[in-house]
C-alpha cells in the first residue's frame, strides 16, 4: 500500500525558498566572474593608458585630430601610387622624350638614303627618326675621312607655336659646312622598326645586315644595308637648339660624329 504525506504550507514555502537561494547563488557567481573580467580589461586598458601617457606626453584632444590627418595623408598617397602604377602600365612602347644619354642608330642601303634615329631605350620607338638626303656612300667616306658634323636647320613659324624642335618635319641639312639638300622626319614603321629589333642587341658598332632585313619594294636591288650604332650625349640649349655628340668608348678624343639642330 503506497503511502501518501499531505504537503503543509510550511513545506512548500521551504522548497521555493531553496529553489531560490539555488538560483540568487548562480546569478551572484555569474555576476562576480563578470565583474572579474571587466576588471581585468579595464585594470588592462588601464596600464596602455598610462604606458602610453608615459611614452608620449602629447595630449589626448591633440592625437584625436592628428588621427584623421595621417588617416588622410596615407589615403592621398595610396592615390597617386596607384595613379603612377596606372600610369606606368599604360605606357606603349613608344616615347616622347629622352634624356641625356640617348641611342644612335645610323642606317641605310649603301645606294640609297641615310635613315638616323636616337632613342631613349633599345626597346622603344624612337623619339627622332629622320631620313637625311645624303646618299649612305657618301657619308660612309666623309667618316672615314674624319670628323663629321651635320647640322639640321628649320624654319620657325610663328603661326604653330608650341611644336617641339624634334617634331619639326622639314629641315636644312649640311654636313661638313657643305648644304646636301632637305631631310624629312619620319615616322617608324614597320620595316624601319625592324632594322632596329635586328641591332638591339648591339651597344656600339658597324656593319651589314642582310638584305631580308627591312627589304622593301626590291629595297635588296640598292645594296646591302649598312648600319652604324652608338651612344650619343644629348645637349640641349634652349627650346630651339639642340646637339647630339657620339660618346666614344674609351673616353678620349672628341666626338668623331655631332649633329646639331637649330631652328632659326
Amino acid at each position: 500500500m503506497k503511502k501518501t504525506t499531505a504537503k503543509t504550507s510550511h513545506d512548500s514555502s521551504f522548497a521555493f525558498s531553496k529553489r531560490y537561494l539555488n538560483w540568487k547563488k548562480k546569478f551572484e557567481e555569474d555576476n562576480d566572474e563578470g565583474e572579474i573580467l571587466t576588471f581585468s580589461s579595464t585594470s588592462h586598458f588601464c596600464e596602455e593608458e598610462k604606458k602610453d601617457h608615459l611614452t608620449s606626453p602629447v595630449p589626448a584632444e591633440v592625437s584625436s585630430d592628428r588621427a584623421p590627418r595621417k588617416k588622410l595623408s596615407i589615403v592621398a598617397v595610396s592615390k597617386v601610387r596607384s595613379a603612377l602604377t596606372i600610369f606606368g602600365k599604360n605606357r606603349s612602347a613608344y616615347h616622347s622624350g629622352l634624356g641625356t644619354k640617348v641611342i644612335g642608330t645610323l642606317f641605310g642601303y649603301r645606294r640609297g638614303h641615310v635613315h638616323f634615329a636616337f632613342q631613349e631605350d633599345a626597346k622603344l620607338y624612337p623619339a627622332f627618326l629622320i631620313e637625311l638626303p645624303t646618299p649612305t656612300t657618301v657619308l660612309v667616306r666623309e667618316m672615314a675621312s674624319g670628323l663629321v658634323r651635320i647640322a639640321l636647320e628649320c624654319q620657325k613659324k610663328t603661326e604653330k607655336k608650341g611644336v617641339k624642335l624634334l617634331q619639326e618635319p622639314v629641315w636644312r641639312t649640311f654636313c661638313n659646312g657643305k648644304k646636301c639638300g632637305y631631310a624629312m622626319r619620319r615616322e617608324c614603321g614597320a620595316e624601319e622598326w625592324k632594322v632596329l629589333k635586328a641591332v638591339e642587341p648591339i651597344s656600339m658598332g658597324a656593319g651589314v645586315l642582310p638584305c631580308s632585313i627591312g627589304d622593301v619594294d626590291g629595297g635588296g636591288s640598292e645594296g646591302e644595308l649598312m648600319y652604324m650604332r652608338a651612344k650619343f650625349e644629348r645637349v640641349v640649349g634652349s627650346k630651339d637648339s639642340e646637339a647630339f655628340y657620339m660618346m666614344n668608348p674609351d673616353g678620349s678624343g672628341g666626338p668623331e660624329l655631332s649633329i646639331y639642330l637649330i631652328r632659326v
